[in-house]
């Protein structure tokens, strides 16, 4: 596959953002991580929008699947903050996927019980995944520091 350059977008026009809740141990936000990036690119759709690329390695390898656009990794402080930011996005209708402490209990289906049984104020967020343009992106995440 050879990429056409000229047709590209600007890699700097849109970016995939990750909050992630500090106080979540790692391994558990790496779980975390991965579902709500798969549930976000499968929610969205568009992958023509996200610019997936296949990469080549000199041995004709294939690395495919990888956007052109930026992946930032943020660290939020706390559940409310994520909280804050998911609000923003859903106002803004910026596509997104969070991930709560519902969601790693036992099987999908009692994950689903437990979450429609919590209200929204009482779940802790481990999360969130948003892809959109970055100028907007920027306006209610620029706050916050890169995860280390």
């Amino acid at each position: 596959m050879s990429i056409d350059w000229d047709t590209m977008p600007d890699e700097r026009g849109h970016r995939f953002i990750a909050l992630l809740n500090k106080k979540i141990e790692h391994g558990r936000l790496m779980n975390a991580l991965g579902h709500m990036t798969a549930g976000l690119s499968g929610k969205v759709g568009k992958s023509e929008e996200m610019a997936f690329l296949e990469y080549k390695d000199k041995d004709s390898g294939s690395h495919p699947g990888i956007s052109h656009f930026p992946f930032i990794v943020l660290s939020a402080d706390n559940s409310n903050q994520i909280r804050t930011v998911r609000k923003e996005a859903i106002a803004r209708s910026i596509p997104y996927t969070d991930f709560t402490s519902t969601m790693t209990v036992g099987s999908s289906r009692e994950q689903v019980e437990a979450t429609v049984a919590s209200a929204e104020a009482d779940l802790e967020y481990y999360g969130i995944v948003m892809f959109g343009p970055t100028p907007n992106l920027r306006e209610f995440t620029g706050k916050f520091s890169l995860f280390r």
